[in-house]
């Protein structure tokens, strides 16, 4: 997406952090962060974990707001304790997250926890220290967060490909029901599309969207969040019956487009906006390739993580190559395209034969490489869908000053923009094609 994301952080010590994942309990503590009196209720959570920074004598906690992120809270609580370095503050650090209002509707905070719990059995998630009730804390490591800009420089996005493809060759993807809300679905509410289901049916409904598909996926989520639209106003209803009724058309359509991993799912990332592409510093342990002119980057904030296709993460991220903004102005062309799927799929290959040897034998990566770049270009609109759907909820449910029914109605374009190609409507109808599909018709 182009705005949920927390920046300012890293999150990841890109391989050398604790295997915990089933190797801990993760400790649940029984308190709220609480907006109204943050630095208090932030402090009395944060010492739960360190009670030896209570001594105020010696201690000094301080806490630093990031603020890029409209969807949670994310607070860095440091204490300066006399003698200590910034390296050695920042070694100490912990990252508490607390999450915004509502989004319990929208994203599943229990599958968000073993998403975290599994990229940390791969060492590719910082140590998750404790959940508590409307949040987590985790540590801190040291890195740089991109910007939009960074994302359409190459040694950035190489950068990128080969450690999105450490995601997809390595890190497995778990069955599980979709966790939902029925928070739409009260039988003395709006008659919405959900109102006649029993709660079996419901996931049964949910789960079963794409066909020979296991749950949680990409399309179940999509789902979800129509069934979770607002409906109280005859205009709301009918967008979600527009809405269902495109969904239903995108799973006939690319459900079941051939693509890697297992039923062509992989464990995907789902949000590589640029504030979630961290830069490791030099010294940092992670991916390599001998390319002196690459840099190491590794990914934070796991909550839309979930089993999808390959090419629908990558188009995903490529969708944010514009930034906040969308300006598709300097979105990745063919010849740039291209490049990072070079690069994802040597990687890909790599890990997968790292992890079980010969399972790259035979492989012609260079027709690899030109399957899924015709699969990202069929997934292109798809992102524009995705959170074109989620803004119109955010649009009802937060409480942060972001203009999301606007934003909804722009990404909402960028699909439909897409499908009037792909369908000749567009131009059957006369018109020029519009500056995103332009762009992404470019060679160079």
């Amino acid at each position: 997406m182009a705005v949920g994301g927390e920046n300012g952080v890293l999150l990841n010590g890109g391989g050398n952090q604790s295997n915990g994942a089933g190797d801990h309990h993760i400790r649940r503590i029984p308190l709220s962060y609480d907006g109204a009196n943050s630095e208090e209720s932030a402090l009395e959570l944060v010492l739960t974990i360190r009670p030896d920074w209570a001594d105020t004598a010696s201690n000094k906690v301080e806490f630093v707001r990031f603020t890029d992120g409209i969807t949670n809270t994310l607070l860095k609580a440091i204490n300066k304790r006399p003698g200590l370095s910034k390296e050695e503050v920042d070694g100490e650090a912990i990252l508490l997250r607390a999450y915004g209002n509502g989004t319990d509707v929208i994203i599943d905070r229990f599958r968000e926890t073993q998403n975290h719990e599994l990229l940390m059995r791969h060492g590719l998630a910082p140590e998750l220290l404790a959940r508590f009730e409307n949040g987590m804390m985790y540590r801190f490591i040291q890195g740089s967060p991109t910007q939009p800009e960074d994302l359409r420089k190459p040694v950035i996005y190489k950068a990128v490909a080969q450690r999105l493809a450490q995601w997809h060759a390595v890190v497995p993807c778990i069955k599980a029901p979709t966790g939902h809300s029925r928070k739409n679905s009260r039988a003395d509410g709006p008659v919405t599309l959900d109102s006649n289901l029993g709660d079996a049916e419901f996931q049964n409904v949910i789960d079963n969207v794409a066909p020979g598909k296991p749950p949680p996926n990409v399309w179940t989520v999509m789902q979800k969040w129509i069934f979770a639209l607002p409906t109280d106003t005859e205009a709301q209803r009918a967008r979600q019956a527009e809405l269902q009724k495109e969904l239903t058309w995108l799973v006939s359509q690319l459900s079941q487009r051939p693509g890697l991993g297992v039923n062509g799912l992989v464990f995907a990332h789902c949000d590589l906006l640029s504030g979630n592409v961290i830069v490791l510093p030099k010294t940092s342990q992670g991916v390599t390739n001998g390319d002196k002119a690459t840099e190491n980057v590794t990914f934070i904030d796991y909550e839309y993580a979930t089993p999808s296709p390959a090419a629908f993460d990558i188009a995903n991220h490529f969708a944010e190559w514009g930034g906040f903004d969308c300006d598709f102005s300097v979105l990745p062309t063919r010849a740039q395209r291209r490049q990072f799927i070079d690069e994802y799929i040597r990687a890909y290959f790599a890990y997968r034969e790292e992890k079980k040897p010969g399972a790259a034998a035979g492989v012609d990566q260079k027709a690899e490489v030109e399957q899924l770049l015709t699969e990202v270009d069929h997934f292109r609109g798809v992102p524009g869908f995705y959170w074109g759907i989620w803004a119109l909820i955010q649009a009802e449910i937060s409480t942060i000053d972001f203009d999301y029914a606007s934003y909804a109605e722009i990404r909402l374009g960028e699909y439909y923009a897409w499908k009037d190609e792909v369908t000749g409507t567009r131009p059957k109808d006369g018109k020029e094609a519009p500056l995103r599909e332009r762009r992404w018709a470019q060679e160079e």
